[in-house]
């Protein structure tokens, strides 16, 4: 059946993805994560100015997110499972079908295996019973180059987004990220978009505006509550209790210097250094504490400064070493030095941070 209507179908590598929106959240000056339904917006655009259409002629009929992912338990191991659920509500809450496969260690690194024969078996599959006229691929690995190929055989012009970048890591190592150029040679509509991101933000494009998120995310940590919000109808002996808890632990976490890292649980206060592509140090000698942007309890991990003070509670990682967990910033504290110039510290008990 003829229709005026250019019907498209969105196809995610997702971890492609999300190293794209981790570098204009982390490296690129505009400091925030690409929007889902930004982007969706951009692409309907973009279809309908290639297509010659007008743009409510293009409509976006399916969309499809493929990813390798980390199991319940090694996902709460290295503290990924809220982020992991954040990104699947996104999804969700977009009506993007989402298709995960088990992340299997080969050599001692996880590795992702199958995920581009799946996506390409998904996308030929709706091009044909879904009749898309256009398929949006973002990806950039060369094993996607067959899939686009059987999709012009049966007249499916595809829209490749691709990126160009390249930054150096919280390690100093430089990373690349760049699309194969024997894809960007097969597809109908190759759309440079890191070009197209940096010329519309200069230009204040609406529409590549509206393509990153403008609230800071989520904290993977619930917020420490303060005395003022307790339950006002608490009996009196119970409100007591819980405010002289508050107190006391608000005057632990409070230290007149850094404090030392003690057991699991301790709550302790010191400097930033380090800070590069989520990731940063906690200064505790004689071993600085590892903490990412997930760690973070309130706040964005790109408003953090090397040099600022932060709170933060010990904690273990997936290889058992020390880490900072539920970190935020906080105001510096009164330095108290004696004649020797050393700082007065105060450590906070385990059984403190355990009660909070």
């Amino acid at each position: 059946m003829n229709s005026p209507l250019i019907r498209v179908g969105v196809f995610y590598d997702g971890n492609y993805f999300l190293k794209i929106s981790d570098y204009y959240y982390f490296q690129h000056e505009r400091k925030a994560r690409i929007s889902l339904e930004g982007l969706h917006e951009f692409i309907r655009h973009q279809v309908a100015e290639e297509e010659d259409v007008d743009v409510r002629l293009a409509q976006i009929t399916t969309s499809h997110f493929f990813r390798g992912r980390l199991s319940a338990t090694e996902a709460r191991d290295k503290d990924r499972l809220f982020h992991d659920r954040l990104l699947d509500d996104i999804l969700m809450n977009l009506g993007v079908c989402t298709h995960y496969m088990p992340l299997k260690t080969r050599d001692g690194r996880l590795q992702e295996k199958g995920i581009d024969v799946w996506l390409s078996l998904e996308a030929l599959e709706m091009a044909l019973h879904k009749t898309l006229d256009v398929v949006v691929l973002i990806a950039g690995d060369s094993d996607y180059v067959p899939l686009i190929r059987k999709l012009n055989t049966v007249g499916t012009r595809v829209m490749l987004l691709n990126w160009d970048f390249k930054y150096e890591d919280f390690k100093g190592e430089t990373r690349v990220t760049r699309a194969s150029q024997h894809l960007l040679e097969q597809a109908t509509y190759p759309v440079a978009m890191h070009a197209v991101i940096d010329r519309g933000l200069q230009e204040q494009d609406e529409v590549v505006e509206n393509m990153f998120v403008t609230q800071s995310e989520p904290a993977a940590f619930a917020t420490l509550p303060t005395p003022a919000a307790t339950n006002g109808s608490t009996n009196g002996f119970a409100a007591a209790a819980t405010t002289a808890a508050a107190a006391a632990a608000s005057r632990a976490v409070r230290p007149t210097g850094p404090t030392a890292a003690g057991p699991v649980g301790t709550i302790g206060i010191s400097t930033i250094k380090n800070l590069k592509n989520g990731f940063g140090f906690v200064v505790m000698p004689p071993n600085n504490l590892f903490f990412s942007y997930a760690d973070l309890s309130e706040g964005d991990f790109n408003d953090l400064r090397e040099g600022d003070w932060v709170e933060f509670t010990v904690g273990r990682n997936h290889r058992d070493e020390d880490c900072a967990r539920n970190v935020r910033k906080v105001a510096a504290p009164n330095m108290v030095g004696d004649e020797e110039g050393d700082y007065e510290t105060t450590a906070v008990p385990q059984s403190v941070g355990a009660e909070l």
